[in-house]
């Protein structure tokens, strides 16, 4: 059965550590044909025309392909239809692609994009999201009749009131970034049209059947006749979504105009250029507290800068408003939040979807506070967290689950010494050339999609004559390691070695819908339909076995590969059993589906049960800052999370320690600098992404909580760990310098 607390474990590490993992641009097929996108160096303009006659008599060129060349609907989009396969009436961001160039060779279809002429009408840019939310604004996309995608909104309690019985008013603005996901790999497709028709689809994306409706839109197909193919990808991070579908679409549309084979691979600087970021926030955050530190009232303002086209953005600024006071009781809420259109670069989701941002403006106000307050930050955090009962800001009462807040807490506290090593640190004071702090921060996370969509997934166990197992999930491998995951559940489950089970190649044409595999809802979700599946199975196995052991099927146990009665020590073995059920005509064959418990949600005002449950988390940073170089010097970082019942804990390590690295880049490092909609440092070389020695010591604490509402008693890891590091960084910061940030990345200014 299966180890879960083995060293390491995973189904494709040998594969890939010795390189024989084929990758998309790994996959070779006859007459293969080699494509490249064509941009205009416009940002935003009346498209009157794409001369293509030049470059389509270029040598080895098969085809130049526009918008006028789709069959279906060159728009589409997961909740608006906005995004252009090809732009058509305008050109809305530079990244818009205005043709596709497909031929013999990939050095031929280069050549030939440069051949490419674009008649268009230069338009104002609208760049400034608040500037873009005035009457009166050049609107990005004049159908909509604005430029705000979405707003949404709390309303609890009596603002008013609340800032009327609080002593202490603390107010500040904040900033953040765009930030690029600098995956390994970049966007690439290799489509064929197979000899029924149906359009086969191998590509690097996250949620194969989000790129199964783009494609059948594009190709004005029926879903049935697109078959997109589970292939091993190099990250996503969140950003294969929506632009890496789109990227697949038009592969697949140059494959059914060419009828021939077609890949196209993305240089690093069109991947930049073209796919979506996490969003920029602006936010006004107004608290009220009495001196006793109990917050009464959070007013605040998010305005999140979409782009260009609305992507997942209505979903990103959902959960910024659910989670805007942090883990938090306030009484009286006040939020209001916009998703706004401009002509800068599309954003979407990203690792934290929405979270990072909240929380460095939350957490950094905890820390301001108890300073007005002269109070200890833990102690103002104590008095104000949730705990066992409590009720969240949208009405949600917290007692179906552990509320592991205070657990967490405390066990950074105790792992960093962290009360009184924030005593030592000067603030500013003193005159070392290098000042110490140290600096913590918490969250809580709505696990799973929550009032955001439908939430349920399909998992298979298809148990063969010789006992070997086959499973397959509606969750998608980004490279987390989910099927290393989803196996591991099963063996536990079955009571049988891992090493018996092989997940399935996932295809679209296979197993059901799913949902796309984000918000870290890949274990919860598919480890729960695994583990309602594979209980499926074991009453068929029981039922067959049952009447030879003069038994009834609910007495028997799967253990050790053994089915075991344990008042009569009767047992026979897994194979048997499975031999059993084949003489008896009875396919060992199970089908699990996992419904994710009911949410509510009130758009009004806010208020209802946003997610079946929630995780918990910490983090706390020590780090050094040179006064004369500004220079941040990373000491040692400790995260504590409660994940339900842990699963693969070397892969869940992995998960807390780039979860952190990510966020460290996201506080000092990465910063898309965009000039007049227009992004300077499109390539990794200038785009500034931590390195191993900006590193510090990692530690990862575990806490384990097994969830009632999971099947499988396991919740989620992969976004919390992302999200808490750039406000404890910020914090540390402060306690070492004594200067308060309020825009990422932190930029130290040397002192003299």
């Amino acid at each position: 059965m299966a180890d879960l607390n083995k060293p390491a474990w995973r189904n494709d590490a040998f594969a890939k550590v010795t390189g024989r993992t084929r990758y998309t641009d790994d996959l070779k097929f006859p007459n293969l044909l080699h494509a490249v996108p064509v941009y205009s160096e416009h940002v935003h303009a009346t498209l009157r025309g794409v001369d293509t006659r030049a470059a389509a008599a270029s040598e080895g060129v098969v085809r130049v392909i526009t918008a006028r060349d789709v069959p279906g609907t060159n728009r589409f989009g997961q909740i608006v239809q906005d995004f252009r396969v090809f732009a058509d009436d305008r050109i809305r961001h530079n990244g818009d692609v205005v043709a596709l160039v497909v031929a013999q060779t990939r050095d031929q279809a280069l050549r030939a994009a440069e051949m490419v002429r674009v008649d268009a009408i230069p338009l104002p840019s609208v760049l400034d999201p608040e500037e873009a939310m005035k009457p009166g604004a050049m609107l990005v996309h004049e159908e909509f009749g604005t430029n705000i995608i979405n707003t949404h909104r709390i309303r609890r309690g009596d603002i008013e009131e609340g800032f009327r019985v609080s002593e202490v008013i603390v107010e500040h603005e904040f900033a953040t970034p765009w930030v690029e996901h600098a995956y390994m790999e970049p966007e690439v497709a290799v489509c064929q049209v197979r000899s029924d028709g149906v359009m086969e689809v191998y590509g690097s994306m996250q949620h194969p059947f989000s790129t199964r409706r783009f494609v059948s839109a594009v190709l004005g197909v029926p879903l049935a006749d697109v078959e997109v193919i589970g292939t091993p990808m190099g990250g996503g991070f969140g950003g294969k979504d929506d632009t890496a579908a789109i990227v697949c679409a038009r592969a697949a549309l140059a494959a059914r105009l060419t009828g021939r084979p077609v890949k196209l691979m993305y240089r690093r600087d069109w991947s930049i250029r073209e796919s979506y970021k996490r969003h920029p926030y602006r936010v006004k955050y107004k608290m009220g507290l009495t001196r006793a530190g109990r917050i009464k009232a959070v007013h605040c303002t998010i305005i999140a800068d979409g782009g260009a086209y609305c992507s997942v953005t209505p979903w990103v600024t959902w959960r910024s408003t659910v989670q805007c006071c942090g883990p938090y009781e306030v009484p009286h809420v006040h939020c209001d939040t916009f998703g706004v259109y401009t002509n800068n670069p599309v954003t979407g989701a990203m690792r934290g979807f929405g979270s990072p941002q909240v929380n460095f403006v939350v957490e950094s106000m905890i820390d301001i506070a108890a300073q007005r307050l002269n109070m200890s930050a833990i102690e103002l955090r104590r008095i104000n967290m949730v705990r066992q009962g409590s009720v969240t800001i949208t009405g949600q009462k917290l007692d179906n689950h552990t509320v592991a807040m205070e657990q967490v807490l405390d066990a950074v506290l105790r792992e960093t010494d962290f009360e009184n090593k924030v005593r030592t640190c000067p603030r500013g004071a003193g005159h070392e050339e290098e000042q110490y702090g140290i600096g913590l921060a918490m969250s809580y996370r709505g696990v799973s999609l929550g009032a955001e969509g439908v939430d349920f997934c399909a998992a298979m166990i298809n148990v063969q004559a010789d006992g070997s197992i086959l499973i397959e999930t509606g969750i998608h491998e980004n490279g987390q390691g989910a099927e290393s995951a989803m196996m591991l559940i099963a063996a536990r489950e079955l009571g049988v070695a891992v090493e018996r089970i092989r997940y399935r190649r996932s295809s679209t044409s296979v197993i059901p819908d799913s949902g796309t595999t984000v918000a870290s809802r890949g274990t919860i979700m598919g480890g729960g339909a695994v583990t309602l599946a594979a209980q499926d199975l074991k009453q068929k196995i029981a039922e067959t076995v049952a009447p030879a052991m003069d038994c009834l099927p609910g007495e028997l146990e799967f253990r050790d590969e053994q089915i075991v009665h344990p008042p009569s020590g009767r047992s026979t073995s897994f194979d048997k059993a499975i031999q059993e059920m084949f003489s008896q005509k009875r396919f060992p064959h199970a089908f699990g589906v996992f419904k994710a418990p009911t949410v509510t949600w009130d758009e009004h005002d806010g208020q209802g049960k946003a997610y079946f449950t929630w995780v918990y988390g910490c983090q706390a940073i020590e780090l050094m800052v040179n006064r004369k170089t500004g220079k941040v010097r990373l000491l040692n970082a400790v995260a504590a999370h409660d994940v339900g019942s842990a699963v693969n804990r070397a892969m869940l390590e992995g998960q807390f320690y780039g979860g952190m690295a990510m966020g460290i880049g996201y506080a000092l490092h990465e910063d898309l600098e965009v000039v007049d909609g227009r992004i300077q440092n499109a390539n990794l070389n200038a785009y500034r992404i931590p390195r191993a020695m900006d590193m510090p010591e990692m530690k990862a604490i575990i806490i384990e909580n097994p969830d009632p509402e999971s099947p499988s008693a396991a919740k989620s890891i992969g976004e919390p760990t992302n999200e808490l590091m750039a406000p404890a960084i910020a914090n540390a910061i402060f306690n070492a310098s004594g200067k308060r940030h309020f825009h990422l990345p932190i930029r130290c200014v040397p002192e003299g």
